[in-house]
């Protein structure tokens, strides 16, 4: 075991094979593995971890996949149900905007005009015919009504979708979740979801790469999947970075059981399993990756996940509940400040596009954006001045506020 971590540390790429030979480490050689990772890490990154001031706006929830681990699809008739028109789009950014957000997190479900009527009317209502077009729409008037950053994260898209959100999202994400052709099985997390076949996500991931969009993607683990095929996923996306360069952040996410969801009897991912997993992603995919683990879906470790190798919190809002995991706050900054603080970072605010990516605009960002993204970044990239940072600090997170027309 030490071998391979001072190969990994001498800068060889962890393969296949001994990636499975520490995913069965325990105790002192687990530890041995994460403070590895760690030291990677610190070598690339040093001891910045970022985050992303943000608004979630779930633009519909309604979906044609059935995932057995989730609790925002809906359908027309079910309690909560729910597609946002332009008009609340807006007024839930222009909240957010004076509390120094920068994102704005599309998220909606898959395709749900293939199954429903109802989504079909509300979109010819408004003069399309797809959601992926109403989302093109809504991005664009975000973009040039408030200046905020919009970040799709649609699912399963083609290479014309893509081309046409690359024109107002300054980034882009699609999780992969796991390459596990199992998990498509009766009764597994991925039956009856056609949009989680591993050969379509990759898909999309791939031509993304093609058309130079940097892309935010990441793994779901404890959803049924095994070492092996935790492994095989983090891999297949190293390998689709080493051909394109356009993977900007990877995030390990763990499952969390719900009352509500068909997997509520199955077991949430341990933490022992997500640091193992973290640090193995930072050494399948090195020092130079952007690795991020959501701080609210652990709130009572997260900080392990610094010794692990992570380098980023994902996106945290001041107005806006994680509707992927509602039940689960986001923390309170100046929390994440603290606990960060404590374990010898410093925290600091990004935009959606990482610094590497900026400055590599001539390549990822179409001329049109770079204006929207240099009113936010300073020279080094991340947020000018830290600004959001204090403005969200004065916030408290535990009591999340109700947004016009979700509540």
């Amino acid at each position: 075991m030490r071998e391979i971590l001072q190969a990994c540390l001498a800068g060889k790429s962890l393969d296949r094979a001994d990636a499975l030979k520490l995913a069965d480490v325990q105790g002192d050689e687990l530890q041995a593995l994460l403070t590895a990772a760690a030291q990677l890490r610190d070598w690339h990154k040093g001891r910045i971890v970022t985050f992303s001031p943000k608004l979630f706006v779930p633009l519909t929830n309604l979906c044609r996949d059935f995932c057995g681990y989730c609790t925002f699809r809906k359908a027309p008739d079910e309690p909560g149900a729910k597609s946002m028109t332009l008009d609340e789009v807006l007024r839930v950014v222009n909240q957010g905007k004076p509390l120094g957000c920068v994102e704005v997190l599309f998220s909606l479900g898959d395709k749900p005009e293939a199954i429903y009527p109802e989504m079909k009317q509300f979109l010819a209502a408004r003069g399309h015919q797809r959601t992926l077009d109403y989302l093109v729409d809504a991005c664009r008037v975000v973009l040039e009504e408030t200046g905020l950053l919009p970040h799709s994260n649609p699912g399963v898209m083609g290479r014309s979708d893509l081309q046409r959100l690359k024109e107002f999202n300054p980034s882009m994400g699609l999780m992969l979740e796991s390459v596990s052709e199992r998990l498509q099985l009766a009764g597994a997390a991925h039956d009856n979801a056609p949009d989680k076949k591993p050969a379509v996500r990759l898909r999309t991931l791939e031509l993304a790469g093609e058309l130079r969009i940097p892309f935010t993607t990441g793994i779901l683990i404890g959803i049924g999947e095994n070492w092996r095929e935790r492994i095989d996923s983090l891999i297949a996306i190293r390998e689709l970075h080493a051909r394109y360069g356009h993977i900007q952040e990877v995030i390990v996410q763990n499952f969390r059981a719900k009352p509500t969801i068909p997997m509520r009897a199955h077991p949430d991912a341990s933490k022992d399993d997500m640091v193992k997993t973290i640090a193995l992603a930072r050494l399948i995919l090195g020092g130079e990756m952007n690795i991020q683990a959501p701080p609210n879906l652990t709130p009572d470790g997260y900080e392990l996940y610094l010794d692990a190798g992570i380098n980023d919190w994902g996106g945290v809002s001041p107005l806006t509940p994680d509707f992927i995991n509602p039940e689960a706050p986001w923390p309170a900054l100046h929390l994440l400040q603290q606990k960060s603080a404590q374990a010898g970072f410093e925290l600091r605010a990004r935009l959606p596009i990482y610094p590497e990516f900026i400055h590599q605009a001539d390549k990822f960002l179409p001329p049109a954006l770079m204006a929207y993204v240099e009113q936010f970044c300073g020279n080094d990239g991340l947020v000018e001045n830290n600004g959001p940072l204090a403005k969200l600090a004065t916030l408290h997170h535990s009591n999340t506020p109700s947004v016009p027309g979700l509540s």
